[in-house]
């Protein structure tokens, strides 16, 4: 069966220029298939932040190629690779940022309305199913800051899947938990591509998560040093 490709990088570079030159990223250049789970892995200040930001195309500050889907979207304009990050790219970070003065199911909505693909009605629908697979819908009509630090980052995952996205990057997803959370977070990622076969790209220190998932990239000084 062929696999399809959902994100490849090539021969990316970056620099940052504060005071001086310093290249961040060299020559990076790895791809991710459709329905893999990708862990990103090395030290604190390795570059694999400042990667996620270029190849979420929240960074478009860089040298090299980026495709998503097989198409070339370096050099796009703002506009379309903001359409692009809202319709196939869904986001988890280390911190929910939801919003607390909305409801659970308005914090899950939010991007879906954005799309403006569907009513409403529709979107509100998606939102309820989608908290259902975590178990959280029953909590749909709290204010966020009812939440628990666990019940917070399984709404922002359910968040990040409203729109179906063809990937989902996270930044340290399980940085701010307890053993017991990382744990549910975790089995919520895995659950995702083995029943739903979402792809995922996880930035993590955690080397005891990186090792369960299906590949680890790991990084050093700005460069890719293995894929195991």
């Amino acid at each position: 069966m062929q696999t399809s490709t959902v994100i490849e990088a090539k021969k990316i570079n970056k620099y940052f220029y504060s005071p001086g030159k310093v290249q961040v990223l060299k020559e990076v250049t790895f791809s991710v298939n459709k329905g893999e789970f990708v862990s990103v892995m090395g030290k604190s200040g390795c570059g694999k932040s400042t990667l996620l930001y270029v190849l979420s195309t929240m960074d478009t500050d860089y040298e090299g190629q980026l495709l998503l889907d097989d198409h070339l979207i370096t050099d796009q304009p703002s506009q379309v690779l903001s359409q692009l990050r809202n319709e196939k790219i869904g986001f988890v970070f280390q911190f929910h940022y939801l919003i607390h003065e909305f409801s659970v199911l308005e914090n899950v909505m939010v991007p879906g309305l954005k799309l403006n693909k569907l009513s409403r009605e529709e979107v509100e629908h998606q939102a309820m199913e989608k908290l259902r697979i975590f178990d959280m819908h029953e909590h749909a009509f709290k204010k966020a800051n009812q939440l628990s630090g666990g019940q917070k980052q399984r709404v922002s995952i359910a968040r990040a899947l409203i729109n179906n996205p063809l990937i989902i990057m996270s930044d340290e997803p399980t940085g701010n938990l307890d053993k017991k959370n990382s744990d549910i977070v975790f089995g919520i990622f895995r659950e995702l591509v083995q029943e739903f076969h979402q792809t995922m790209l996880m930035v993590t220190h955690d080397s005891e998560l990186a090792d369960k998932t299906d590949r680890t990239i790991w990084m050093e000084d700005g460069k890719i040093v293995s894929h195991l």
